[in-house]
């Protein structure tokens, strides 16, 4: 077992002379091990330096630059196409409570603006990337979807990209509509399924199972229609859609 040994004590026998020597021995090979430790990062350094910095440089640059662009860039960007935005969505809104015409009309004025500001589609392709820019696609393809422009709504509605509960499935079922009206009802059934399964919500699960249900017996797809509908039976019994789903299961079960 060690024992304290004041400073400057000296050996009394040869045991202890011993000890003291292999205790110098070790103190003196853990220092000569960290010296050499040192001089090999020294070494190493000396060999890299220029490559790490550079490669520092670089990461200090690219963070510097993204942090730039999302400052400088991105943000007056997203003010600016949210200030576009407030015209178009006023005619939208507006068009939506109108009929004949004048719904036509100010949807087409919310689709290429008005008052000295940019409509949805302008909006669309000159702001890109942001989020005004994403909502103006889907407006874009629920506007050309009122006014019996189907290719078209298809076209910025496949374009929108926005993460949300309720615009999402929305803007994906939408296509199903415009494919329906354009006579493709297989096509419609895809993109209502897949509508259906984009969220789980008491809103637009139930809306778009039904529309499946219903595109799937225009088909003679019987199995399918019941599968949906009773989906929506079971998991969604206080939704509007329940309040018809023993009427289309009538229906498929005949198919």
């Amino acid at each position: 077992m060690a024992s304290y040994k004041k400073r400057g004590y000296k050996p009394n026998n040869k045991a202890e002379r011993e000890e003291k020597i292999e205790n110098e021995s070790t103190t003196a090979e853990v220092f000569k091990t960290l010296d050499e430790g040192a001089s090999s990062t020294e070494k190493f350094l000396a060999k890299y330096q220029k490559p790490i910095f550079g490669v520092i440089i670089v990461i200090a640059a690219v963070i510097l630059g993204f942090l730039g662009y999302q400052k400088f860039i991105q943000e007056p960007n997203e003010e600016e196409a949210a200030n576009e935005m407030n015209q178009a969505q006023q005619f939208f809104d507006s068009a939506l409570e109108a009929t004949g015409a004048k719904q036509d009309s100010l949807f087409s004025r919310a689709l290429q603006g008005g008052n000295g500001k940019f409509g949805f589609e302008d909006i669309s392709s000159n702001y890109s990337g942001t989020k005004a820019g994403e909502l103006a696609n889907y407006y874009a393809g629920i506007a050309h979807l009122n006014v019996g422009n189907y290719q078209e709504a298809i076209d910025f509605l496949d374009k929108f990209n926005l993460e949300d509960e309720i615009l999402t499935p929305l803007a994906k079922g939408a296509i199903g509509d415009a494919f329906l009206q354009l006579d493709q009802p297989e096509e419609a059934l895809d993109y209502f399924e897949q509508a259906a399964k984009l969220r789980t919500n008491e809103f637009t699960t139930p809306k778009f199972l039904m529309k499946a249900a219903v595109t799937a017996i225009s088909l003679k797809e019987g199995e399918t229609a019941e599968k949906y509908l009773n989906r929506i039976k079971d998991e969604f019994p206080n939704s509007e859609e329940a309040k018809t789903v023993e009427v289309y299961l009538g229906q498929a079960e005949v198919l």
